[in-house]
């Protein structure tokens, strides 16, 4: 496999293929440390940059984990992290699901830093829109960690339109985070010529399709916990996407690839300012992952997937938080 080539989030460059830490909630306990810092290694020893993970995955255990497996190399990655889920909802039920308010950003920072072990992140995303917060209250508290230095750049998750427009108008975002695939293309039609005409960046999220993508789901038996929660893979919707799956995966064959490859070659395929973020816990993922980005796929296999999203069936669900939401403008009445 040939080295990562770069790509650009806005001014902030980074590897074609990013690394997505979202699988790692189980435990901080020392087997789960050694796969980790395995993983970790042997991504940055592929060239691999951007490492992605939030406060919410676990919680707090993917930060953790992710951190310690970055000791002594740090300096070497873009490490980015997002906040704006609340995370005590376990001990308080009437925390607020999303919280964007100003104060909130700066305690969430500071939490995030010390289970990282770093004294900056990257890359910081607002996770959810919060649509009781105007976004140039959230932007400007951002604004305040990049002059502080402990932010360098800034970014959204499943923002629409005109929150981009107003947070971009209050700080420059280098970064997009939408879920992007073969199966969810939603994001064609606004964001991404949005985020083009910006200059900001896009980071696919959940560029397998929620693991429809990869080949290894053949019947009901293979769908996991956290697959069975999405209408996608219910009884009623699963034979007709798994013969959208098996078209992707003819293509694979004939071009001597795996299924995962195609579909992780066609959103890289989608323009330079576009760096997915597969996640995984397992070694042999990642290096499948990673070679994606020697797969090169002809204009008539791209012309074959191109209505595969139009005929999957089944919202792509649980709906984010944030997605579509519009935080009001700062002058708005309460």
């Amino acid at each position: 496999m040939n080295r990562m080539t770069q790509r650009g989030l806005g001014d902030l460059s980074v590897s074609a293929l990013g690394l997505g830490f979202m699988s790692f909630v189980r435990s901080t306990d020392a087997a789960e440390q050694r796969q980790a810092r395995a993983l970790v290694d042997e991504a940055i020893d592929h060239g691999v940059t951007l490492f992605d993970t939030a406060d919410v995955y676990g919680p707090e255990t993917s930060e953790i984990l992710l951190g310690r497996a970055l000791a002594g190399r740090r300096d070497a990655v873009v490490l980015a992290t997002k906040f704006g889920n609340a995370l005590d909802r376990d001990t308080n039920p009437a925390a607020r699901v999303v919280d964007a308010r100003p104060e909130y950003v700066r305690a969430a920072i500071d939490a995030s830093l010390r289970r990282l072990g770093t004294d900056h992140v990257d890359l910081y995303y607002l996770h959810r829109v919060d649509p009781t917060v105007p976004i140039e209250d959230t932007v400007g508290a951002l604004s305040e960690l990049v002059q502080a230095g402990k932010v360098r750049h800034i970014g959204l998750s499943e923002a629409g339109p005109g929150t981009i427009r107003r947070a971009h108008a209050t700080h420059p975002l280098a970064a997009l985070q939408n879920e992007w695939s073969l199966f969810s293309r939603e994001l064609e039609s606004v964001t991404v010529p949005l985020a083009r005409e910006l200059g900001i960046g896009i980071v696919p999220y959940s560029p397998l399709g929620r693991g429809w993508l990869t080949g290894a789901v053949r019947s009901l038996d293979d769908v996991s916990p956290r697959q069975r929660r999405h209408p996608r893979f219910a009884p009623e919707t699963f034979e007709t996407n798994r013969r959208l799956a098996d078209e992707v995966a003819a293509i694979a064959t004939e071009v001597g690839a795996r299924p995962g490859q195609v579909a992780l070659a066609w959103v890289l395929a989608q323009g330079d300012d576009v760096v997915p973020i597969p996640g995984t816990h397992e070694l042999a993922h990642l290096r499948e992952n990673l070679g994606a980005a020697d797969v090169r796929l002809e204009p008539e296999h791209l012309d074959r997937l191109e209505g595969i999203a139009a005929r999957v069936v089944g919202q792509r669900s649980p709906r984010p938080a944030g997605l579509g939401t519009e935080a009001p403008p700062a002058n708005a009445s309460p």
